[in-house]
Formats: structure tokens, C-alpha cells, sequence
């Protein structure tokens, strides 16, 4: 099972190098040499997230983020960080502000809902994913958001039907198709079992976790935040 800032990591490679600090709202002139520095203390940080040196990878996002303060990026790399180490307020918080300083960045922003629908919260994570859900229907993060609506709804076979689409679509980030691959065997568990919830109460819980979607988290302790915050808080009511 992929860790939590895989998918932060695939993103940070697309854009490092791209000028990807200007795609996310700097404008001025003056900035150049921040910027370059900037550009340089992701890099490293990224190698520090990779070896698992999360106090040190946070710290070089965090000076990255005071380098360039109008960009997105670095406040996304530091919540998928937080994330990983089970600080989820502090990652919820993080993925906000990249969101704020950059509205476009849609897998900020799918984290950030999607730490509010499994902690709860569903009508806030709806309203936060409202723009993925008015991207395109070839966009897979559309077909994820959709999913999980369906999965409010329990429309089971439309949110596995939207899973399907999204890993069919993605074809970027692996570790985003790996999550959804088993968040799908967790809803077969669900709907396949020898008994059914009573009403009003199904939802893929912790108890639907197949055999070898646990013997994965336990092999992998830096399990992604889909499967750890149903461990830990239960599921979306």
C-alpha cells in the first residue's frame, strides 16, 4: 500500500522544474532568487519525505513556504507530511491553505475533503470537492468525488461504477489507484458478506476490511489516510 505523500510526491515531480511556483499565483519580479531557493528546498525535501524523515522534510517545506508565501505547493507537501505522521488537524489545516493559495490544485483539495468525509464530516468534504465535481467527467478525481456522494447515498453499485472510472482515467498516480482498489474490495466486503446492516447503517466500515487489505496495513505502518482514519475514527455518518 502506497504511504499518503506518494501522492503529493508524484505531484511535486510533475512540477518542480516547470516553473511550478509561478502556475500557483507568483507574480512579482522580485521574487526570482526566492523562488530558485524555493525550487531547490522542495527538491530536498522530497528526498527527506522519501527516506521517511518527516521532522526533516517538514522543516524544508515550512522554509520553502516562507520563501515563496503565495504558493500552494509547499502547504500541500507539508499536509500530505503531517498526514503521514497521523496529525490530522494539523494536515487538514495545511491542505486548506494550499487550497486557498491555489484553488487549482485539485489533489489538495481532494485531501482535504477527504479527511473531512472520513472524520465525519460529510456535508463540509461535499462542499470543499464542489469544484471537482464540475471538472469534466474524463477528469478522474470527478469520478472519485462522485464515488463517494454515491457512497452517502449507499449506491454502492454507482460509487463502485465511479472507482472504476477513476482508476481507468488516472493514469499518474499510482498510489491514488491503489487506494481505490482497495476502498472498491472494501465495499465488495461490505456488500457480498453473509449479513447485511440494519438500515441506515451501511457504510464501508473497518469491519469490511478484507484479509489481505490487513495484512497490507500491517506491513505498510505509513498506511495511507483513506484506510487510517476509518481505523481510527470510524465511519462517515
Amino acid at each position: 500500500m502506497q504511504r499518503v505523500r506518494s501522492h503529493a510526491l508524484n505531484l511535486a515531480r510533475r512540477e518542480c522544474g516547470d516553473d511550478h511556483f509561478r502556475a500557483f499565483h507568483i507574480s512579482s519580479s522580485n521574487v526570482t532568487d526566492n523562488i530558485a531557493v524555493a525550487d531547490d528546498l522542495i527538491k530536498r525535501g522530497m528526498v527527506a519525505s522519501q527516506a521517511d524523515q518527516v521532522e526533516e522534510a517538514l522543516s524544508i517545506f515550512q522554509q520553502a513556504a516562507g520563501l515563496v508565501p503565495n504558493s500552494g505547493l509547499p502547504h500541500f507537501l507539508i499536509g500530505a507530511e503531517l498526514a503521514q505522521a497521523g496529525r490530522m488537524d494539523e494536515a487538514e489545516a495545511a491542505f486548506a491553505t494550499a487550497v486557498v493559495l491555489a484553488p487549482e490544485l485539485d489533489m489538495a483539495r481532494y485531501q482535504l475533503g477527504l479527511i473531512q468525509f472520513t472524520s465525519g464530516r460529510v456535508p463540509l468534504a461535499l462542499v470543499t470537492w464542489e469544484p471537482l465535481f464540475q471538472r469534466p467527467p474524463e477528469n478522474g478525481l470527478q469520478r472519485v468525488v462522485h464515488g463517494f456522494a454515491a457512497l452517502t447515498q449507499d449506491d454502492f453499485d454507482a460509487a463502485k461504477a465511479c472507482f472504476r472510472e477513476a482508476i481507468s482515467l488516472n493514469r499518474d498516480n499510482e498510489a491514488l489507484n491503489r487506494d481505490l482498489q482497495m476502498l472498491l474490495d472494501r465495499i465488495d466486503d461490505q456488500t457480498q458478506g453473509p449479513a447485511h446492516p440494519e438500515a441506515g447503517e451501511q457504510a464501508v466500515t473497518p469491519s469490511a476490511v478484507s484479509p489481505e487489505a490487513t495484512e497490507a496495513a500491517e506491513e505498510e505502518p505509513g498506511l495511507h489516510v483513506l484506510l487510517s482514519n476509518y481505523q481510527h475514527h470510524g465511519p462517515a455518518h
